[in-house]
């Protein structure tokens, strides 16, 4: 089944499944069927006007009812969609509409401030992209009333989604998925989670990340009622799940944290919250304890953009695994544990974890990356060291990727580090995370100053602005060394500097 056929037999069984989307700007209450309906239009007129199958479809929106209907559009029109985070300024948006060649994008007109024709006209020459439509009345032309089409034949195997993700590189990657891997995905976990007629999902996750997507595409092709929202706010996200009777979430500590502390501070009831999947960032196991005593279901979850989903935990693990491994492997997933040279490791040994799934993704647009993340077989190397324990729960014990993640978002040390050497106070620099109670790490500059010159951390922050880079990978600790530790070979030793965090 691809996307189209499963958001089409979605509506037509669960036409009434609520859609919520809370926004000082754009806020709206609907349903499955109109979103359909309205994301089948705009498909139609997509096709009308030269999309065609296989052509990329950029959608730079945030949780709203648009970019679920952009989504259906895409998928009726049989081309590729590529969300896109509304953080991103025009030095990553013109990479990736370049690299992908997305011959249309979707962004508000404004938000958060952010004049998005500016930002695109900034990316300079894009030529691949043929139009840039706005939410407003060119949005609205679009998806306004009139015929529908037959959705566009596509296999399920054929590229359906491409998610950028900054990994360990100074340019993002693109990941490829088909819609037989993202809905093999769904269903795997829909079985794992035995949800049940009233099951109800509030999402914090930005579209533009897998976790995001997942959520937006759970509702399109399982008609699971979801409230989104555009913005973090933990009282409201108190006050959403207390109002609409929310059954599970997902997001990091920060998300969980807030929103309890929020319901205690205002009196929110958040019983009915009976799950919650916590992934991207260490999780207190003081925190799992508060909600253990509240009988809310906390557990880990462990995957990437390239594999979203690895292992998880459910809501019967006991106490100990919930708080201290990422659960056991999903149904279809497999794991490895290898040494550097691609060779197993003993059982119970520290090694790269290597992954197989349905769910995996089919390899990264750019295909001279494939070979090194890839070993015979077909299995992903992840770049995270780990172990399953003597119950096949899995334990992360380390990490080969250099990033940082701050509040569930991947930075690229690579990335910040040659925005810093491009400073002319800075002669070296090393970029590693720095531990932080609210986003759970943050990125901590560590560098080597040029003779005779001076750097604040105002400073720093004045020249990630000027170079156009996303505020959230500015790095907001500061040290300053007379130089950094390496070893005989030169390559500087990051497990030194987090330690002198």
């Amino acid at each position: 089944m691809n996307f189209a056929e499963a958001m089409i037999a979605a509506a037509a069984r669960a036409p009434h499944a609520g859609l919520t989307v809370a926004s000082d700007s754009n806020a709206v209450e609907t349903t499955l069927g109109e979103v359909v309906a309205a994301g089948r239009r705009m498909g139609t007129r997509m096709t009308a006007q030269g999309i065609a199958r296989g052509d990329i479809v950029a959608c730079m929106l945030p949780n709203w009812r648009e970019w679920l209907v952009v989504a259906v559009a895409a998928a009726q029109a049989g081309a590729v969609l590529l969300p896109i985070v509304t953080i991103y300024g025009a030095k990553e948006l013109g990479f990736i509409l370049r690299q992908s060649k997305a011959k249309w994008l979707f962004t508000p007109d404004r938000f958060r401030n952010v004049d998005y024709a500016e930002v695109v006209a900034d990316c300079g020459d894009l030529p691949s992209l043929e139009r840039h439509i706005a939410t407003g009345p060119d949005f609205a032309a679009l998806e306004a009333e009139g015929p529908i089409a037959d959705a566009v034949p596509v296999d399920a195997t054929d590229l359906a989604l491409l998610v950028y993700t900054s990994g360990t590189t100074a340019d993002p990657k693109g990941v490829m998925h088909s819609a037989h891997g993202f809905l093999a995905e769904m269903e795997t976990m829909r079985l794992m989670r035995a949800g049940s007629d009233d099951d109800a999902v509030i999402s914090p996750w930005p579209p533009g990340h897998v976790a995001g997507a997942l959520s937006m595409y759970r509702f399109l092709t399982q008609g699971v009622p979801l409230v989104l929202m555009d913005q973090w706010d933990a009282a409201l996200a108190a006050e959403l799940v207390d109002r609409h009777r929310i059954t599970s979430s997902s997001g990091t500590p920060f998300h969980l944290s807030g929103m309890i502390a929020a319901a205690d501070a205002q009196g929110h009831d958040l019983s009915s919250l009976r799950q919650y999947l916590v992934g991207a960032a260490p999780v207190p196991p003081s925190l799992i304890e508060r909600c253990q005593a509240q009988g809310l279901a906390v557990y880990h979850c462990y995957g990437s953009s390239e594999h979203p989903t690895v292992t998880s935990g459910v809501v019967d693990d006991p106490l100990d695994k919930q708080l201290h491994t990422e659960g056991r492997a999903i149904i279809g997933s497999e794991m490895r544990f290898v040494d550097d040279d691609g060779n197993d490791v003993p059982p119970g040994e520290d090694g790269e974890i290597c992954t197989r799934g349905p769910e995996l993704f089919m390899g990264y647009l750019d295909a001279s990356l494939n070979e090194a993340a890839f070993l015979p077989g077909g299995w992903y190397r992840t770049g995270d060291i780990g172990r399953l324990d003597e119950g096949g729960y899995l334990l992360i014990t380390d990490r080969k990727k250099d990033i940082i993640i701050r509040g569930g978002e991947n930075i690229s040390s690579k990335e910040v580090e040659a925005v810093l050497l491009s400073h002319p106070a800075v002669a070296d620099v090393a970029v590693v995370a720095a531990k932080d109670e609210r986003m759970g790490e943050v990125v901590r500059a560590c560098v080597v100053l040029a003779p005779g010159a001076t750097l604040t951390l105002d400073a720093v922050r004045d020249h990630f602005f000027a170079a156009g880079i996303a505020k959230q990978k500015t790095p907001e600790r500061l040290s300053l060394f007379t130089e950094l530790p390496r070893n005989a070979s030169g390559k500087v030793l990051k497990h030194e500097l987090r330690r002198t965090a």
